[in-house]
């Protein structure tokens, strides 16, 4: 009779021990999913910042912002050889 309650508590620990671990495996996961969507969407928001961020420094976007505001800029040095405009991305062999 002691050996038959002594199986029967252990089983019924051994049984909520198993119970609590699944819970936290579940818990576990349910973090992991949240997080990997929290990156998802953060990832999506840096995205969006370097499209905008090529877009706003595109050579013809700032040719055009520099020639709407008549900003009359010039190069801190001179150009080198065989260039005609401080952007000329025709003759750069780096802008390939």
């Amino acid at each position: 009779m002691l050996k038959l309650l002594v199986c029967v508590l252990s089983l019924t620990t051994v049984a909520a021990l198993v119970l609590q671990l699944r819970q936290q495996r579940q818990e576990l996961g349910y973090q992991n999913s949240r997080l990997h969507d929290q990156i998802k969407a953060q990832q999506g928001r840096l995205w969006n910042q370097q499209l905008q961020i090529a877009v706003y420094t595109a050579p013809n976007s700032i040719r055009q912002t520099v020639s709407n505001h008549d900003l009359k800029m010039v190069p801190q040095q001179p150009l080198p050889r065989g260039r005609t405009y401080w952007i000329d991305v025709a003759n750069n062999p780096d802008a390939e």
